[in-house]
């Protein structure tokens, strides 16, 4: 499987889909990419990593980056990693809580869920 990283949008939100391995050589594409889509003015972000089967320290490094990036725009950033069972799943899941940074991302599970607003979701 290629390195793809495509883009659109759901509602505020810029979302990032990120597939194939996330490593020294692809790091620096998704790097670029979250650059220019703050750049362009969205600092709403998700990146969808439920198609990244194998990152390393250079594809942690941007992620970490990437928050950062996103805190300095007073945006918010959030992954999307399935969390299905210990044998299938998501490698980006577990390189990240190996490296104890996993609790520095706001994760959800999917698309759905990273674009609501927990506001709206609120019942009266």
């Amino acid at each position: 499987m290629a390195f793809e990283v495509t883009g659109a949008e759901r509602g505020e939100w810029a979302v990032l889909r990120v597939a194939g391995e996330l490593d020294l050589v692809t790091s620096p594409v998704l790097r670029q990419r979250v650059h220019d889509a703050v750049a362009e003015g969205h600092h709403q972000l998700v990146l969808d990593l439920s198609e990244v089967f194998f990152c390393d320290s250079s594809g942690v490094g941007v992620l970490i980056a990437a928050r950062r990036l996103i805190r300095s725009c007073q945006g918010r950033l959030r992954l999307i990693l399935p969390d299905r069972g210990a044998d299938d799943g998501s490698h980006v899941n577990r390189v990240l809580g190996a490296l104890g940074v996993r609790r520095l991302f706001d994760v959800r599970p999917d698309v759905d869920a990273a674009v609501a607003d927990e506001a709206d979701s609120l019942s009266a």
